[in-house]
């Protein structure tokens, strides 16, 4: 990789437009998700993909690709990107729904489904506590304060809630799979932008204005600036991030995934509405979970069984360790009784708002300098959606997943234009009914990307299927638990440990090819008998400086999102490209050993 102070002076300016909010921003995802050479769920037989290379009059596009489709301007002529996405990715619409249909496709939607579905139900009750939703109706009656009751009564209109979640999730998760450039992301909500909402409805308090109306103008100013951003290109910016960048934000996610997993766990101990019986029982139970879908994910490395059952059990593992967290809790309840019995999976019972309010929102109820002046907060929700959603679909571009469909050769930016296109419409309508914006998640992109993956006889990653199929029909199982009873009183029956241990799960296999992961560990190990990586050509200080410098990065990733400026975490993620470019300007990290270190 080559360096220049033109390079340099381009990234802080594409910096300094981030902050200040021009349609060039990005957002990150909260829950967790890795980048990475990743070991797959699986080894099944090459699935033979029924598409072919489109013909020359739909090459035209990529065939007319020059240096500056390698390098392109932060900015293209309105709508180029966009075409250029859709012209490349909508001939193969066919085989994106035949390559989906096959025994590892079916294996990645019931792990999906989980792993999808139980952030989506968490998420939905923390948006709801921080709206001030049924949670804090349900204090005020039980304290019997009849004027904040009645106070109340109206600030509950204003909730966002579980159902809006996984409402919200169903329904723009299938759309994005439907028409996305990149379908293998999925899309949930964030960290970061539930912060940003909470922070959204105390500025409403402080200001006495309606928090719905004032979330949805925020969000069509917000939608309004990713529209532009998306018709101008500005996902260029991505080329400017590298593996620092990748390896810290993955790191980033599965730490925040084993955290808060772990957090989970150990609050059955402290809280005293629980008995050490039941804290016992969640550890077991995720535990079981957590070992039976690691084991058998592993299985295919084995000379265990045959290649068939090797296959399946490889790629059913992460299903079979949710079954199996499961069955020993219901053991656990049946014989020990309610001293055992463990929270279960919640699901909203009606297809109703949470608070019971009209699903459009009155925008008139907003004064007319509040609507204008919902730009500002809108400049920051446009960071955090854009580097988000950029981020994450760069990575699950990452040209070592072997991906060729609508793509350039060895080309990240592809299907990032029309991602975007559609996340700013669906940001749009999602403001318009009051339901929580949603963007890429790394976490279960990534899980997505990995449970796709097919290698050879090696080891080695041969291609990923690439379809849609998968996309729509974990959402639209997910969209079935909202609207019938079957499925919800089957989920309703699952223990909350079970998902704890799917989290612990996706967080730690994310991890085994990172890195910056696997740096911070040849730390601790003696170089003289360790076996050689790709960057033992660069002095083992220069690779413990850079690692150090990494985890600081991470550090402080970590305390801006735990800290009252939270909503500032993007900020952080911006700064990253120009800190990589300073320490090679600056010397503390030379060209050659950078070019090694921060390899693509």
């Amino acid at each position: 990789m080559g360096f220049s102070r033109s390079r340099l002076a381009a990234a802080a300016a594409a910096t300094l437009l981030l902050l200040a909010g021009f349609p060039i921003t990005s957002s990150f995802s909260f829950t967790p998700s890795a980048v990475t050479t990743l070991h797959a769920l699986s080894r099944p037989k090459i699935v033979q993909s029924s598409w072919k290379r489109p013909s020359k009059l739909f090459m035209s596009d990529a065939a007319a690709a020059t240096a500056d489709d390698k390098d392109p301007p932060l900015f293209e002529a309105p709508l180029k990107g966009i075409s250029r996405d859709y012209g490349m990715r909508l001939p193969l619409y066919k085989s994106d729904i035949t390559d989906g249909i096959n025994t590892q496709c079916l294996a990645a939607i019931l792990f999906l489904f989980f792993a999808c579905l139980a952030p989506a139900v968490g998420f939905g009750a923390l948006f709801g506590t921080a709206t001030n939703g049924v949670s804090y109706f349900a204090a005020v009656f039980l304290q019997f304060q009849l004027l904040d009751f009645i106070s109340c009564l109206s600030r509950c209109s204003q909730a966002i809630g579980t159902m809006e979640m996984v409402s919200s999730t169903a329904l723009c998760g299938m759309i994005y799979a439907a028409t996305s450039g990149q379908p293998l992301t999925i899309i949930g909500s964030t960290g970061p932008v539930l912060a940003f909402v909470a922070a959204l409805y105390k500025l409403a308090e402080s200001q006495g204005l309606p928090f719905l109306p004032l979330y949805a103008w925020t969000g069509i100013w917000t939608s309004g600036i990713l529209f532009l951003s998306s018709i101008t290109s500005a996902s260029n910016l991505v080329k400017y991030l590298t593996r620092f960048t990748d390896e810290i934000f993955s790191t980033l996610i599965s730490f925040i995934f084993v955290v808060e997993a772990a957090q989970n766990i150990g609050k059955s101990f402290i809280n005293p509405a629980s008995s050490f019986s039941k804290g016992l029982m969640t550890v077991i139970v995720a535990v079981s979970t957590y070992f039976t879908a690691n084991t058998l994910r592993g299985l295919r490395n084995t000379v265990y069984f045959t290649k068939g059952i090797r296959k399946n059990l490889s790629n059913f593992g992460p299903t079979i360790g949710v079954v199996t967290g499961a069955l020993i809790a219901r053991w656990a309840r049946l014989s020990q009784g309610a001293a055992a019995t463990l929270p279960a999976l919640s699901i909203p019972t009606t297809f109703a708002t949470t608070s019971g309010r009209p699903w459009l929102i009155p925008l008139g109820d907003l004064p007319v300098w509040a609507r204008w002046a919902s730009v500002l907060p809108a400049l920051m929700a446009v960071v955090l959606l854009f580097l988000d959603q950029n981020i994450t679909v760069r990575l699950v571009n990452n040209p070592s997943y072997k991906m060729e469909k609508g793509r350039r050769k060895n080309n990240m930016l592809d299907g990032m234009h029309a991602d975007m296109l559609i996340i700013s419409i669906l940001t749009f309508f999602t403001s318009l009914v009051g339901l929580p914006w949603l963007v890429a998640a790394t976490v279960r992109s990534i899980s997505h990307v990995r449970a796709l993956s097919i290698f050879d006889s090696a080891g080695k990653l041969k291609k990923t299927i690439e379809q849609r199929v998968t996309g729509l029909s974990i959402h639209s199982l997910i969209g079935a638990c909202v609207l019938f009873d079957g499925p919800r009183k089957v989920l309703t029956q699952i223990p909350t440990p079970v998902l704890m241990g799917l989290f612990l799960f996706l967080g730690t296999s994310a991890l085994p090819g990172n890195e910056m992961w696997e740096r911070m560990k040849e730390i601790f190990k003696d170089s003289s008998i360790a076996p050689k990586e790709r960057w033992s050509a660069v002095p083992r200080k220069v690779s413990i400086m850079f690692t150090a410098i990494q985890m600081a990065c991470l550090g402080a990733m970590v305390y801006v999102k735990e800290s009252p400026i939270g909503v500032l975490f993007p900020v952080v993620i911006a700064m990253l490209a120009p800190l990589r470019l300073y320490l090679e300007k600056s010397g503390v990290i030379k060209k050659e050993y950078m070019d090694i270190l921060d390899e693509d």
